[in-house]
């Protein structure tokens, strides 16, 4: 049987720079270009050219793409021809191999917003449409409202959608913009439109204000479309776009659309999809969503005891997909939940092999529900587990004591009393092979100084960390009231792509940190064989 063949729009460069909080770079555009690119989009919108510079440069500069590079911008104006509008001047002057005109389709938005008429909003689609052929651009329209619109008046929605086909458009996008539709509407309204425009001209664009945006666009596949837009990691406006790293990964993996659909991202490709997935958050500086479907560090997690015992005989009990297919990987947690099972998948998953009957795994398994009951929790601290089960076989080297440490929060003030400046002091005293060695450094707070104070000089294993930073730092109170337990898990990094995460656990959060930082250090050294 043939396969229809799905068009996949990213549309992370432009509306995913809409995020709050999101603020992409010149230099950021072009590596997220080439990651979406080597994943296999087809459609790569850049941006908004004419709108603002560093657009305008991102074209004038185009990335070398194999996907086809679309510059988005809205129909000629109301009042004006497309020779004399400057916004849809810059769409065809730009170096692009494609443009995507928005358009208003709901009646509505067209009076209120554009304060237009619905006739010279036809003839703006029409002509702005003309105009982009005429260049040799492929044209698309993003027919904004188009549900909410359809729902109000459907024979104008529909007109608007007819109108750029009859001009020669490729793509008529419907845009669930405010993102309120809910799937049986989606899947209805494109089931109509599909009567009237064939659906292999049909796109869809979902926003996730109802927490739904990529079950609209599988809605809307299902219903007729054939293009499907979105973002990494559902970046957007509000809520969010409809998200590309789960919609991908359905395509290709569920029966229902991998029988009968085939997209431009290939099976070995998408083994990339959580690595993509986190490139972009580390680009962003932000932390990975661990519950994300497919690519979350939690999205193949398994805790409860009985659970770890059934995925360990056979994966399919409790995995919806093999986790390997997305280049994610199985976690069996170790918690105050762990039974012998979460033990031995972890133990194995870190390189460190005990029999089922080994006395050390129940010592390890009763040292770990006690330590949790402190307040530690190693499912997202896999380094400090590693360092406690090498502790209970008596397998860890000393590398080195800490005799002491002190550090000190330095505010200034600026003499009409306002804030001018703080800092922080920290010193590190450590005996390595019997060699008393005193650290100082100055940080931007008391971790950050007592990281670089600790990492300064550690003798002969110095070599083994200088490539090692901190580059995530995150604290939770165990138990409430002044008399508080604080946990801390840092995250840190080596120059060879390695990552490894450690918790520390006290009523003075400062204690605690530096105990993770501790950990962190002596797994490095664990890690690279260190004596």
């Amino acid at each position: 049987m043939t396969k229809h063949r799905l068009s996949l729009f990213d549309t992370t460069l432009r509306d995913g720079a809409q995020t709050t909080g999101v603020d992409f770079s010149l230099d950021d555009k072009r590596r997220i270009a080439a990651m979406l690119d080597d994943l296999g989009v087809d459609y790569i919108e850049g941006g908004y050219p004419g709108a603002n510079p560093q657009d305008t440069e991102f074209f004038a500069k185009r990335p070398p793409l194999r996907a086809r590079f679309a510059a988005f911008g809205m129909t000629r104006r109301q009042g004006r021809s497309v020779e004399n509008d400057p916004g849809v001047a810059a769409l065809l002057d730009c170096d692009s191999d494609a443009i995507v005109f928005v358009a208003k389709a709901w009646d509505y938005q067209v009076r209120v917003a554009l304060r237009s008429t619905e006739e010279d909003n036809l003839a703006a689609i029409t002509q702005s449409v003309q105009a982009a052929i005429k260049r040799g651009k492929e044209a698309a329209v993003d027919c904004e409202h188009f549900f909410d619109g359809f729902k109000a008046n459907e024979a104008y929605a529909l007109a608007c959608a007819k109108v750029a086909v009859d001009a020669g458009a490729r793509w008529i996008v419907l845009c669930d913009t405010n993102g309120g539709s809910l799937p049986h509407e989606i899947e209805r309204i494109v089931t109509r439109v599909a009567r009237v425009i064939p659906g292999e001209k049909l796109g869809v664009h979902a926003h996730d204000d109802t927490g739904q945006a990529v079950a609209n666009s599988l809605a809307a596949v299902r219903a007729g479309a054939r293009q499907i837009q979105g973002s990494l990691n559902g970046l957007g406006e509000r809520c969010g776009n409809a998200n590309l790293t789960t919609i991908i990964p359905t395509l290709l993996l569920k029966d229902e659309f991998s029988q009968n659909f085939e997209i431009g991202v290939t099976a070995e490709k998408l083994t990339q999809l959580t690595r993509v997935s986190h490139a972009l958050d580390e680009l962003l500086n932000r932390a990975p969503n661990r519950h994300a479907p497919y690519v979350g560090a939690s999205a193949f997690a398994t805790k409860a005891g009985i659970h770890a015992s059934a995925v360990m005989t056979d994966s399919r009990t409790y995995e919806h997909v093999p986790p390997e297919s997305v280049g994610n990987r199985r976690r069996v947690l170790v918690s105050d939940q762990a039974g012998r099972s979460n033990i031995l998948a972890e133990l194995s998953r870190l390189g460190v092999n005990l029999e089922k009957d080994d006395p050390r795994l129940a010592r390890l398994l009763d040292e770990v529900k006690d330590k949790e009951a402190q307040g530690y929790a190693y499912e997202g601290a896999d380094a400090s587990f590693f360092l406690l089960a090498k502790r209970v076989m008596g397998e860890t080297p000393h590398y080195f004591d800490v005799e002491r440490y002190s550090v000190a929060v330095d505010r200034r003030f600026a003499r009409d009393g306002g804030f001018e400046d703080a800092g922080a002091e920290a010193i590190v005293k450590l005996r390595v092979h019997g060699e008393t060695r005193i650290s100082a450094a100055e940080g931007n707070g008391p971790v950050n100084a007592l990281d670089l104070a600790l990492r300064k000089d550690l003798g002969a294993y110095q070599r083994y960390i200088e490539d090692v930073k901190l580059v995530d730092y995150r604290v939770r109170v165990f138990q409430g009231g002044t008399d508080a337990v604080t946990r801390v898990l840092v995250e840190c990094a080596d120059g060879e792509g390695g990552r490894w995460s450690t918790v520390g656990v006290s009523a003075n959060v400062i204690d605690a940190s530096f105990e993770a930082l501790v950990d962190a250090i002596v797994y490095k050294l664990l890690r690279e064989g260190a004596v």
